[in-house]
């Protein structure tokens, strides 16, 4: 990466170039080769972080069409398509997918065949590559990153039985360890959330809540008062989307404050926290009529001193039920 910027050290001028906008960088690539080679680099990315420049970008994978990815931009609106993941599973669902060191996550999942793959999505590079397989196949599960590392625990196995097995990948070293097992409850089937640091895994349709504690050797088991909604994580506060409205929720199950909803016959929809915003992503139409598959993203503005709808561009490609959805952070 010699010579980036006449007059100025690399190290100075890959900090200059840190602060360009993700968006720009195919532009980028075209000014020279060191240029190419710098906006490649790991340097680039660990350089955005130092400087401050870091954007957080929206992963969704809806049920149409199979096996395609959608990045949005928040600050632009708009939507780029990723390339088709390689995968041989013509139909994913019921993974995994998440974000850690600039790079997106596809693990697991699919029900009629199971699966261990895992995959990774460079925004940089543009291009999947397969990595380490999990030590259990598996899909319906619990899946967030703690400290830099991807944490998987629970679900259904490839002969439809629960798992209480949990492990953990090293992004970095790209091997799965196997961890201490969840405590066995009536359903292993389950979902993930990052709450004030802490991984709590939720069983479907229960009140018991496990969470990791903060050395990572143990499940601590809690009956806990999270509603059965649809829930997201919004600077560290839960927020539940129900057919009567959005509210913040606490763990004892106390409602904190409410705000009516107008999207209540939506189903099968993602929803994530994005800054101060709340997204409402895809899903099936239910209202008078046919069932509708939908590319429509509206939002909740929390930051606002009275929080309002407002629509944001739909995607332009992927449509319907919700399969993934995550943000990765560049």
């Amino acid at each position: 990466m010699s010579g980036l910027i006449e007059g100025l050290p690399d190290d100075v001028a890959i900090r200059c170039l840190a602060r360009v906008p993700f968006f720009f960088h195919p532009n980028l690539k075209l000014v020279s080769r060191s240029w190419n080679t710098a906006i490649h680099s790991p340097e680039l990315f660990k350089a955005r972080q130092e400087v401050g420049s870091s954007e957080e970008l929206l992963c969704v994978y809806g049920s149409y069409p199979h096996r395609l990815w959608q990045m949005y931009d928040p600050l632009r609106d708009l939507w780029v398509t990723l390339p088709f993941i390689p995968s041989k599973m013509e139909d994913l669902s019921d993974f995994g997918a998440v974000s850690t060191a600039g790079k997106l996550f596809v693990i697991g999942g699919a029900r009629d065949r199971v699966t261990d793959e895992v995959w990774s999505y460079d925004p940089v590079v543009r291009q999947w590559a397969c990595r380490a397989s999990m030590l259990v196949p598996r899909y319906d599960f619990a899946c967030c990153v703690l400290n830099g590392k991807i944490v998987v625990a629970g679900g259904i196995t490839s002969r439809g039985e629960s798992t209480y097995q949990a492990e953990m990948y090293d992004p970095e070293k790209d091997i799965w360890i196997a961890m201490p097992n969840l405590h066995p409850v009536y359903n292993s089937a389950c979902s993930g959330l990052m709450i004030g640091g802490k991984m709590d895994v939720l069983h479907n349709h229960m009140s018991t809540v496990q969470v990791l504690d903060n050395a990572g050797t143990q499940w601590i088991v809690e009956e806990c008062g999270w509603d059965q909604q649809p829930k997201a994580v919004v600077q560290g506060a839960v927020y539940v989307l129900s057919r009567l409205g959005i509210y913040r929720q606490k763990k004892d199950g106390k409602i904190v404050e409410a705000a009516v909803c107008k999207y209540g016959k939506r189903t099968r929809f993602a929803m994530i926290g994005l800054g101060e915003d709340l997204y409402v992503i895809g899903g099936l139409s239910r209202d008078d009529g046919p069932v509708r598959p939908l590319s429509d993203v509206n939002v909740f503005m929390l930051g606002n001193e009275s929080p309002t709808w407002r629509q944001a561009a739909p995607m332009t490609r992927c449509r319907g039920p919700i399969h993934g959805c995550t943000l990765l952070r560049i």
